[in-house]
């Protein structure tokens, strides 16, 4: 019989811990005929009751492991944390928070079955969503785009069920502060885009407040575009070429003698553009070793775990 696991990062969640492990079992219920499943909560750091919580449903429930973080390491290596952790045929991954309905479940396993490895969930409406959410997401995805080299699926979250072939790739990748949702992208495989309308939280408050949506915004742009380094190259050949043109501007004129420009503008103009040009040479030269340096040296750990529970 096939396994499907679930992937639910938790942080701060004691006010709908209950209630989402009661949909998930009530959803589970229904296909516990041709499935097996295990549920794998991790404990990104909380300090509330969340870990008791889930201390006290895999004491009731064999099938559930709890892995807890020594302190709070972020949703990204919390759910990364829980894809090295799942041992399905298909993993799902979903918030806590049930937003993203647990009951689509079943129809994503039958996408799955007709052959697709990643189901992605595509967002038709975002209910109780604030419109700078809204607006911030749109441009982050629009941003993204333009500069990566991989197309991002714009609406989309972490939401997905993924075959364990995919999932094996994604933990094999030794890089840091992985951002998830755009890996799924690049490594390929067949996708499928499911529709769907996602619900305002049943409890408790946003864990992604402005400055963790900027971290994340920035990961996704540094690990999937060196475009910017570039542009800093762009900028330098703009400066150089600037300060020709102003340079054989000053000479016609001198030659022309014409007396439209004060003494010293020139020299003055052709070294500030020229020198700029240096500068932003040497930094994209720089940069360009720093981000190879950067990619290969990420050594640590993305999060420790402190204790596990129904983990063999």
């Amino acid at each position: 019989m096939k396994k499907v696991s679930l992937v639910i990062p938790m942080y701060y969640e004691e006010e709908v811990a209950e209630e989402c492990y009661k949909r998930l079992i009530g959803v589970l219920g229904t296909i516990k005929e041709n499935y097996d499943y295990e549920i794998v909560f991790v404990n990104d750091g909380s300090k509330d009751k969340t870990l008791s919580i889930l201390e006290g449903i895999a004491k009731n429930d064999k099938n559930v492991k709890v892995v807890s973080f020594s302190r709070n390491f972020g949703h990204q290596a919390a759910v990364t944390c829980g894809l090295k952790y799942a041992t399905g045929d298909a993993i799902v991954i979903m918030d806590a928070d049930l937003q993203d309905p647990p009951e689509l479940i079943p129809d994503m396993l039958k996408y799955w079955e007709e052959g697709n490895d990643v189901i992605y969930g595509k967002r038709k409406t975002r209910e109780g969503e604030s419109f700078f959410k809204l607006f911030t997401a749109k441009t982050f995805y629009s941003v993204l785009n333009g500069l990566s080299d991989v197309e991002i699926p714009k609406d989309t979250g972490d939401f997905r069920l993924v075959d364990k072939q995919v999932v094996d790739v994604i933990n094999s990748l030794p890089e840091r502060n992985k951002f998830l949702r755009g890996l799924f992208s690049w490594v390929g495989f067949n996708q499928y885009a499911y529709e769907y309308e996602r619900k305002e939280r049943f409890a408790g408050e946003t864990k992604y407040p402005l400055k963790k949506m900027l971290k994340l915004a920035s990961d996704g742009i540094i690990n999937f575009s060196a475009k910017p380094l570039k542009f800093i190259g762009t900028l330098a050949i703009i400066s150089f070429l600037a300060s020709f043109f102003i340079l054989v501007f000053a000479i016609i004129s001198f030659c022309m003698k014409l007396d439209n420009m004060a003494p010293g503008w020139a020299s003055i103009m052709v070294t500030m553009t020229f020198l700029s040009g240096v500068i932003l040479s040497s930094l994209y030269i720089v940069g360009e070793y720093i981000s190879r340096i950067f990619d290969n040296i990420k050594a640590r750990p993305e999060y420790i775990v402190e204790r596990t529970i129904n983990v063999d």
